[in-house]
Order: structure tokens, then C-alpha cells, then sequence
């Protein structure tokens, strides 16, 4: 399957073919048949990052008529950031089609000049639904000749409050011809919604209801209540290379963890209520650009933030409404890519993080926190493969040379390269050099002991009912013991009791286990991917 394939205008399959596109994800091969009919009110049920944008974009592209100056189409959707968003998709996709217009209306920017760009003339209204309203009431737009209305990110929409705004505006679409109502989530006010304003909609669903992207690997560690923060950093140090959300409760929260974090030298900004509008720009920018490593928000301040390329998003502490777990963890694992979703869960939050497990139909699986020598030795590790991975083929460089080489002539290769590593991690080792064991023990005794491994049988040797198991997994691959112990369970289908001793190093791991289970455990793995790197698996 192709875009080829859908009877799509060839000046779109063009844009399609520079942007790099050529195969349709699920969503936009399910969708893009149904809508490209133009007269069937439709839902599509989807995480996040699964190409939903393309899959409304291009059917209207192809509907609205080129030559009609007037509004066509109109897509609804949360927040500034989706509505820019949404506007530069579909821009794109309609880079080769001569006279398309397509406006972005959204509060915190001049409604003059989104007033002017309408009366000159647009077929695609992008718009958040309180500026809308506005231009409504102020009569600068008429959607009396509207055709397609979609509803993008509905679920954050009610969530947000908009139910009534959304009613209103489609109030005011009485000549249209189909609803687009495009979710993560089937909560009961959109169901009324559905049943209210659509007739006989075609659904599709990628993936169960409810459910999260299956391309994110959801994580969680216990620790006490004071040493939240601390776990936090450690977490952040563990995973040098971390392109990151963080989400917390309240504003308070976010401010506090910020600061704290810029005080200590991370490249960190918040993101919340409390932040004007431009103030809000200059952190999306900074974000986007990568100048900053991690971002703190609450979810209210990061509804509808599409930023590619995230690979971790760490709940500080979990949502009280469990399906808003699904809309935090939906900012990594994006276009087929995969990401981690890591909750710091106190004894106390046992109770919510079952219920996140259940309504979001996931396993998470648990890792103790790194000890400080963990992190020292995955930050060397970072450190050493950027050095040696350094691109030395621009500036110049050996202007210099001659004098560098005279000024370590009496130094030896390897006395050179302890000093280059003094010098990037004289800081960590000093900070870590004394630090203390954030998991806990008396208050989590009975869960540490379930997921630390099992013990060998007194008296068994690796030659005797057990097998021992080469793998070219390590430490070095971002696992300790108790999430590779847990990943190759789950790889395996295999139970706890049928292993021994494991013995992780850097790049490999010795795995003890009960002969009648290694030819099990050898078929799951062997062979197969882990972050795109062929798993090596046999007899030691």
C-alpha cells in the first residue's frame, strides 16, 4: 500500500514524494479511503504521533474546491501549538497546489491580522475553539459555507472544558457534510457528542480504546517521599542523552523542580499556567531547537505539544485521573519511533498506579533506581562514544596541531585520555562518590525481594539442571538487573523460576537457566531486535 493508491490529486502525491512520505501508517490507510468520500461523518479512534494529521489533511486537500475563496473547511483542535502545527502539515502537503489558503487562528496573537487573512481569502480555517468564537461574535468569519469540520484531540478538548464552545461552533456549521472527530480516547461526553451531532459515523480504531502506543516502554520505580527529587536526578543522569518531558501536578511543582534543576547546571525550562504567551514561544522554541534537554510541565500547560523526537517522558508523580497517563506518555514513541515512560511511584501510590495499569490496559515494569556508580559509569560511557564519534572534519583544526602535539609530548596516550575524562567528570564522581541507595527497604521489602531474581538452588552448578546462556546484552544498553531480568521474561513468556544467577557486564550478560527452558528463551531471543541491534544469544 501506497499513497498512490488512495485516487489522491497528483500535485499532493508530488509534496507527499519530497517530504519523504511513501507508505501510509494505519491510521491514514484506514481513514483516507472513507473521508477522500466527503459525505460520511467519521471517527477515528489513535494515539497521539500516529500520523492523524495526514490522515484529515489530505482527504480535504483533495475535496475543497481551489477556485472558492471562501471557508471550507474548518479543523478544531486544543491549543496554539496543535493549531501551528496542524497549519505547517498541511502547508506542506500542499506546497504544489496553486492557490490554497489556510489560516491559524489562535488566541495570544494579533486577531486583526488573522481577521485580514481571512477576508483575503482561505479555504482550511485551523483554529482553537476560544478565537473562534471570538471571530464569530465579532462576525469576521462565516461558516455558514463550511463542508468538513474536524475535531482533532476531541478527548483534550472536553477535558479542557471546550465541550460547550465545540457545540456551539458546530451549532454554526449548519450546511456541512460530514463531522472528523479524531481521539486518543472514547470518554462518554464525546460519545454524546457523536451521537448528538454525527449520523451513522464509520469508525476505525488503531490499537484497543484506551489504550497506550505500544512502541513505548512504561517504567516505574518506588521510592520514599523525600527522595522524589533526588530520584528524579538521578534518573535525568542515568540517561545522558535525554530528550525529555516531565510532567508534575501543579504549577508549584514544575516552578520548583525547574529551578532547583537550573540551580544544579541542566539545560532545563518550565512550561505552565502561569506563563504569558511569549513567554510560552521562547520555551517551545528553546525546546524544539534542543537547547534545552528536559522540559517541566503540568498537563494543562502541555496539552497539545507535538514535538518529535522525545524519548523519555517521566511522570514526577502520577495523574490523578488515569487516562490522562495516556496523553503523557503519547509525547515519546512517535512515527514509528520507540520511547520510555518512567513513573516515580511512592508506597503510598500503589493504589494509582494499579489503576493506571488497568484503565490503560499496560504492564509497567519496575527497575531499582541506579546506585551512583551506575551513573558514573553511564555517563563515562556517553562521554567516551561522543569523543571518540566527534566530527573533526570542519574548522581548523590542525592549524593547532603542533602545538597541541608539543604540549603532551611527554605525556603518554593513556595518562592523556584520564585527563580528558578528570577533566568532563570531576564533578559527577565527586557528587555521587558517597551517594546513598535511593530504593527503599523496610516500607517495599516484600516487592524488592519478588523482582531481584531468583536465587540458585543450594549446591546447583551452571552444569547440572542449569544451562548457562550468553547474551550480548549489558549495562551498556541502559539495563540493570532488574529490568533486564524483566525484559527477558516478557520476551520469553517465561516465569522467574526457571532462572539462576545473572551476571550482567558492560556489553554482555551470563544467564542461568533451567535446561528444560533454554531452548525457550533461546528461540525468543536469538535473532530478534532491540533498539535496532540483532540480539546474539547462545549456549556460554
Amino acid at each position: 500500500m501506497t499513497f498512490q493508491n488512495f485516487g489522491l490529486q497528483q500535485e499532493i502525491l508530488d509534496a507527499l514524494s519530497e517530504k519523504g512520505y511513501q507508505t501510509p501508517t494505519a491510521v491514514q490507510e484506514k481513514s483516507i479511503p472513507v473521508l477522500m468520500q466527503g459525505e460520511k461523518d467519521f471517527i477515528g479512534l489513535a494515539q497521539t504521533g500516529t500520523g492523524k494529521t495526514a490522515a484529515f489533511g489530505l482527504p480535504l486537500l483533495h475535496l475543497v474546491n481551489l477556485n472558492d475563496r471562501s471557508p471550507q473547511a474548518l479543523i478544531i483542535c486544543p491549543t496554539r501549538e496543535l493549531c501551528l502545527q496542524i497549519t505547517r502539515e498541511i502547508t506542506d502537503f500542499a506546497a504544489k497546489l496553486n492557490h490554497f489558503q489556510i489560516v491559524a487562528v489562535y488566541g495570544g496573537a494579533s486577531i486583526g491580522d488573522q481577521i485580514k487573512q481571512i477576508r483575503r481569502g482561505v479555504q482550511v480555517v485551523v483554529a482553537t475553539p476560544g478565537r473562534l468564537i471570538d471571530l464569530i461574535e465579532r462576525k469576521a468569519i462565516n461558516l455558514g459555507a463550511i463542508k468538513y469540520v474536524v475535531l482533532d484531540e476531541a478527548d483534550e478538548m472536553l477535558n479542557m472544558g471546550f465541550q460547550e464552545d465545540i457545540e456551539f461552533v458546530l451549532q454554526q456549521t449548519p450546511n456541512r457534510d460530514s463531522i472528523w472527530l479524531f481521539s486518543a480516547t472514547m470518554p462518554p461526553p464525546i460519545r454524546k457528542v457523536s451521537k448528538q451531532y454525527m449520523e451513522k459515523p464509520f469508525e476505525v480504531t488503531i490499537g484497543k480504546v484506551n489504550t497506550t502506543n505500544v512502541n513505548i516502554d512504561h517504567q516505574f520505580c518506588f521510592t520514599t517521599a523525600p527522595h522524589r527529587y533526588e530520584t528524579l536526578k538521578r534518573i535525568i543522569d542515568f540517561n545522558p542523552g535525554m530528550y525529555g518531558l516531565i510532567f508534575t501536578r501543579t504549577k508549584a511543582d514544575a516552578q520548583s523542580i525547574t529551578e532547583n534543576l537550573v540551580r544544579e547546571g541542566y539545560d532545563v525550562d518550565a512550561l505552565h499556567g502561569d506563563l504569558s504567551q511569549p513567554q510560552r514561544d521562547k520555551v517551545m522554541s528553546a525546546f524544539r531547537s534542543k537547547a534545552l534537554q528536559v522540559l517541566v510541565a503540568t498537563d494543562v500547560a502541555a496539552r497539545g505539544i507535538d514535538v518529535t523526537g522525545i524519548t523519555h517522558v517521566i511522570n514526577y508523580e502520577l495523574p490523578d485521573d488515569p487516562e490522562i497517563y495516556t496523553h503523557r506518555s503519547g509525547r515519546t514513541g512517535r512515527a514509528g519511533a520507540t520511547g520510555i515512560c518512567i513513573s516515580i511511584v511512592t508506597s503510598r501510590e500503589t493504589r494509582r498506579q494499579r489503576d493506571v495499569e488497568q484503565v490503560n490496559q499496560i504492564r509497567m515494569h519496575r527497575f531499582e533506581i541506579p546506585s551512583g556508580k551506575d551513573v558514573c559509569r553511564k555517563q563515562f560511557y556517553y562521554f567516551i562514544d561522543k569523543l571518540h564519534d566527534a566530527d573533526i572534519s570542519h574548522g581548523d583544526y590542525e592549524t593547532y596541531l603542533p602545538v597541541l602535539q608539543e604540549r603532551f609530548a611527554d605525556m603518554s596516550k593513556e595518562e592523556l585520555v584520564q585527563r580528558v575524562a578528570a577533566l568532563e567528570f570531576d564533578r559527577f564522581l565527586k557528587y555521587y562518590e558517597n551517594a546513598e541507595d535511593l530504593n527503599p527497604r523496610k516500607e517495599d521489602r516484600g516487592i524488592r525481594k519478588d523482582i531481584r531474581g531468583i536465587k540458585r538452588p543450594e549446591g546447583v552448578s551452571g552444569s547440572g539442571d542449569y544451562v548457562r546462556l550468553f547474551v550480548n546484552l549489558g549495562t551498556k544498553d541502559g539495563f540493570y538487573k532488574a529490568s533486564f531480568l524483566q525484559y527477558i521474561l516478557d520476551k520469553s513468556d517465561l516465569s522467574k523460576a526457571v532462572l539462576g544467577k545473572i551476571d550482567m557486564k558492560d556489553l554482555k550478560s551470563i544467564i542461568e537457566i533451567d535446561k528444560g527452558a533454554a531452548k525457550q528463551m533461546l528461540q525468543s531471543l536469538d535473532g530478534k531486535l532491540y533498539k535496532g541491534r540483532k540480539i546474539r544469544m547462545n549456549p556460554a
